[in-house]
């Protein structure tokens, strides 16, 4: 059983990869707003379990407290990743002429 999940585990990194690196630069902020929707998910799953989870031991309950602090530092860095991407795209006001000031 662990062979088939570590199996499916480099199966899936290199399936990701390949998917993540034919990705346009003009899809990559839309991209990364859906991940990071999908990672607050998972996020709030594991907090479910965590909170539900009965016959957890200690090291289950170490690792998904772990988990859900990198899910959440993952989120919400790339929300503000994606907010400074969006940045660069709305106009910036005119500056005001130095003379028009000067002479009213």
């Amino acid at each position: 059983m662990f062979i088939t999940n570590v199996a499916i585990l480099v199966l899936a990194g290199f399936v990701g990869y390949a998917v993540i690196s034919k990705v346009p630069n003009t899809l990559h902020t839309p991209l990364m707003s859906g991940t990071n929707a999908i990672h607050g998910i998972v996020v709030l799953g594991g907090i479910i379990v965590l909170g539900l989870g009965e016959d957890l031991s200690v090291l289950d309950k170490g690792l998904l407290v772990i988990a859900i602090i990198f899910g959440t530092i993952n989120v919400v860095g790339g929300f503000l990743v994606t907010d400074r991407m969006l940045e660069m795209f709305k106009s910036k006001p005119a500056p005001v002429k130095q003379d028009d000031e000067e002479q009213a």
